[in-house]
């Protein structure tokens, strides 16, 4: 069995927390800055996509842990995964229509995410 090393999982659990932190700096800044204008910052976007990108990061990291292993205690932790990185998608492609309600839309969406991540944490196997 290949597994993956004590090592990989901690980075997998330590990134697991800047999926988190991130997302919801992120969504709490997207809703401040729909409120306040003085808070819509062109880095309000660069750190989003930082976050985002982070999710994507965690995914693979994941995918790397559960390598060689049987995966039955994972189901629910790698659904929050996987739902995870379909938001980000989803979100992303709502772009456009939700143009008026841009910093909601990544305000919820960033929140959501950063709920997920909690849930992902909670449900993987200890």
């Amino acid at each position: 069995m290949l597994g993956a090393s004590e090592a990989l999982v901690r980075i997998h659990l330590d990134w697991a927390w800047v999926v988190i932190v991130t997302n919801g700096v992120v969504g709490a800044w997207a809703l401040a800055a729909h409120r306040w204008e003085a808070l819509r910052h062109r880095a309000l976007w660069w750190a989003t996509a930082a976050a985002e990108v982070a999710i994507f990061v965690q995914v693979a990291l994941g995918v790397a842990v559960v390598q060689g292993r049987d995966t039955t205690p994972y189901k629910f932790h790698m659904f929050y995964g996987f739902v995870a990185a379909f938001t980000v998608a989803i979100i992303y492609s709502y772009r456009a229509q939700l143009k008026p309600h841009l910093y909601l839309l990544y305000g919820f969406g960033g929140l959501f995410l950063m709920g997920l991540g909690l849930r992902a944490l909670e449900v993987g196997p200890h």
